[in-house]
């Protein structure tokens, strides 16, 4: 399921916590990303149309929740990405962090744990 960057900060606001009425995800995104009410509402249409999110009458409002499970959300993407720019392979993503100077000391001790890790396990 495609769903927009916009979109995907409206996600990440009901992954966090669900149910919420359309109330609670303006009041957590207008002060943080300065979006009006109207621009809001209409980003959780979008998504309910998508089927990513789902909603409930609880009286006079809606409760929005989650469909789109977001580890599901953040394989597509990961994926996307590598297809995209890098040909599906994980070897010229790093190696463009590490010409880029992206990759800390802290990172580059973690690829040398999930390496060793991944070596471990094929054996």
């Amino acid at each position: 399921m495609q769903i927009s960057e916009a979109e995907s900060i409206v996600m990440d606001v009901l992954w966090r916590q669900h149910p919420r009425s359309a109330d609670d995800v303006v009041q957590a995104l207008a002060e943080s990303r300065h979006w009006q009410e109207p621009t809001i509402k209409t980003l959780l249409n979008r998504l309910l149309n998508k089927g990513a999110i789902a909603a409930e009458k609880d009286g006079r409002r809606y409760l929005y929740t989650p469909v789109l499970e977001r580890g599901d959300w953040l394989i597509d993407e990961s994926e996307g990405l590598l297809d995209r720019l890098f040909g599906g392979r994980v070897a010229p993503l790093v190696a463009h962090f590490s010409e880029q100077r992206k990759l800390s000391g802290e990172d580059i001790a973690e690829l040398r744990k999930l390496l060793q890790e991944i070596d471990d396990g094929a054996r």
